[in-house]
């Protein structure tokens, strides 16, 4: 456990909020940002509470670790076992059902949801030699490269950043595929060698974006103040509605999806696209909804309408054919 925000202690609150978080660089470094917003915004003293997750100390693949929530159960636990007052996640690795006894208190706002190709010599998708090595873990990567590239070889690969940095700079893979975001995050966008295009190349549901999440009932009111602080509520709505997606095609870690959403003026935008797992076929589906407001109530009324038509119509059109989901319910 580490000291953070000086804020607090500097004016005097005897109030302390602890933040749990993974130990990885990545969520480290997200975590203190928001942790020094909450605590400038509540005049509460921070501390960080590093948690060691399964996910972080295994090797196998996502997949084989049971996907997701792998590393999030270690964080939730130690929330209800109030060892922390908060825990921050990355929002695609959070799990799309609700945790008893827990809720998400905060949504940030989002960072660049694009990918990003680091490779070596400045080279681009397009520029990439025939047979490049392309390091990825991610099944919707995976797709989306054969897509393109059928002629690449992906190579699936674990590990933090730096680890997968550097196997492109030890010559053991020609590029690797990762979030702008978290590249952002750590300093670390000098490696991009090309920033993919969202329309083209659509990201996971959550990509980007962080939640904060907090034991239900009645929080202390320095607690609830450092919430609100960070709380972006178009950002909220449009990962709301890109992981309902999720929820809806009851989609594992190993199914191929994208999913992007964006509140543009009076409107809630909503793609998803299921892939099959060899990047040779592909569904899509987009739909929109008009908010009555921008009241957290109302966008996410409109959240869920229209998640749940681009849902039905990947269904309808063969979704759960095409990828490895459990929903069934077509139009």
């Amino acid at each position: 456990m580490s000291a953070g925000s000086a804020a607090g202690a500097a004016s005097g609150a005897a109030s302390v909020i602890r933040v749990g978080t993974r130990g990885s660089a990545l969520a480290l470094a997200q975590t203190k940002a928001v942790a020094a917003k909450i605590a400038a915004a509540s005049g509460s003293t921070v501390e960080i509470v590093t948690i060691t997750t399964h996910g972080d100390t295994s090797t196998d693949s996502l997949a084989a670790l049971g996907g997701t929530g792998v590393f999030a159960s270690a964080l939730r636990e130690a929330l209800l076992a109030d060892e922390c007052d908060l825990i921050v996640h990355s929002l695609k690795d959070l799990p799309t059902a609700p945790h008893p006894g827990l809720r998400i208190g905060a949504v940030p706002k989002r960072a660049d949801a694009r990918d990003a190709l680091c490779a070596r010599d400045g080279l681009t998708l397009e520029t990439l030699p025939e047979g490049a090595r392309v390091g990825t873990g991610s099944p919707r990567r995976v797709a989306q490269l054969r897509a393109a590239r059928p002629d690449l070889v992906v190579v699936d690969i674990r590990g933090n950043v730096d680890t997968r940095l550097g196997r492109v700079a030890d010559g053991d893979l020609d590029a690797v595929i990762l979030a702008a975001a978290g590249l952002g995050r750590l300093g670390r966008l000098d490696a991009v060698t090309e920033l993919l295009d969202i329309n083209d190349w659509p990201t996971a549901p959550g990509q980007g974006a962080l939640a904060v999440e907090v034991r239900d009932g009645r929080l202390e009111r320095h607690l609830e103040s450092g919430l609100r602080s960070v709380e972006h509520t178009t950002t909220r709505a449009s990962v709301s509605a890109e992981r309902l997606v999720l929820a809806g095609l009851e989609a594992g870690c190993s199914a191929p999806i994208a999913a992007s959403a964006i509140v543009d003026s009076d409107m809630l935008f909503l793609t998803a696209t299921v892939y099959s797992p060899d990047g040779t076929a592909k569904i899509t589906s987009s739909h929109a909804a008009t908010p009555d407001s921008h009241s957290s109530a109302h966008l996410a009324e409109s959240a869920d309408d229209v998640a749940g038509r681009v849902v039905a119509e990947l269904l309808g059109n063969g979704a759960a054919e095409l990828a490895p989901l459990q929903g069934t319910k077509g139009t």
